[in-house]
């Protein structure tokens, strides 16, 4: 259902693997903290916006925070592509808020993507994470699966020439919960074991619950069962994160 933050997830350096780790476990508001003492640089101002803006995504809280985080990076921004970058931060948190009920921003979330899309270029990492977006907006905004299918497959082009291996988990994600929308189950598997097995590979702990819900979705008993009961043991771990999953994990009643 919902998407992913462009949050660097690299472990060239100490501060990289920190944040990574408190990240991946979703310690967002830590993360971030880590960042605040390069909140002047163009590149660490987004990524603390970033960060922040996929707590409120996950947790449905802390929108104050990343909205002040989202205005600190785009006032630093310098180039067309630290521009476009924050515009398509902006995009994202306007589509998080409305789809999570939280204030309907449809038409922000439009509009900021837009402005990405004139500023980010075509070749760029910055463009496969904008096509991913646009299709979330398609599918959940704009109730239209073809056009959602279509960014979902450019994003996942992109991801593959940039080795982006944490948004190929979610373009295998959302693009086999099309299929499985189609009746199309041994696609939607696939799509849905491949970004489980991703996301378990780079250790996204927190993208893992909702990888192991969705191949359950998928699958026949027991191998669902399972799948559900481990999600749900994840998603307890993590103290009922992200919020949004309660109710994909609630027991189902017995035929």
């Amino acid at each position: 259902m919902l998407g992913e933050g462009n949050v660097a997830y690299g472990r060239e350096t100490p501060l990289e693997t920190a944040v990574w780790r408190l990240r991946s476990r979703g310690c967002w508001t830590d993360a971030a903290e880590l960042l605040a003492p390069r909140a002047a640089e163009p590149a660490a101002a987004l990524e603390r916006a970033a960060l922040l803006i996929e707590r409120c995504l996950y947790t449905e809280q802390g929108w104050a925070e990343a909205e002040e985080a989202l205005r600190a990076a785009e006032a630093v921004a310098r180039t067309d592509e630290e521009r476009g970058a924050a515009a398509c931060e902006r995009g994202y948190l306007a589509y998080a808020s409305t789809l999570l009920g939280v204030r309907d921003r449809a038409d922000e979330a439009r509009a900021a993507l837009g402005r990405a899309a004139a500023l980010i270029g075509p070749e760029t990492p910055g463009r496969a994470v904008l096509d991913f977006r646009r299709g979330l907006i398609a599918q959940n905004l704009g109730d239209s699966p073809q056009a959602a299918r279509a960014a979902y497959r450019r994003a996942h082009a992109a991801a593959t020439a940039h080795d982006d291996a944490l948004l190929l988990s979610f373009t295998w994600r959302h693009l086999a919960g099309l299929a499985l929308r189609e009746g199309e189950l041994a696609e939607a598997r696939h799509g849905f074991a491949e970004s489980l097995r991703i996301r378990e590979e780079l250790g996204y702990l927190v993208g893992t619950a909702p990888a192991l819900a969705s191949l359950a979705e998928a699958e026949t008993e027991p191998e669902a069962g399972r799948l559900r009961a481990e999600a749900t043991r994840l998603f307890r771990l993590l103290g009922g994160v992200p919020t949004w999953l309660a109710s994909q994990l609630t027991p189902r009643p017995a035929i």
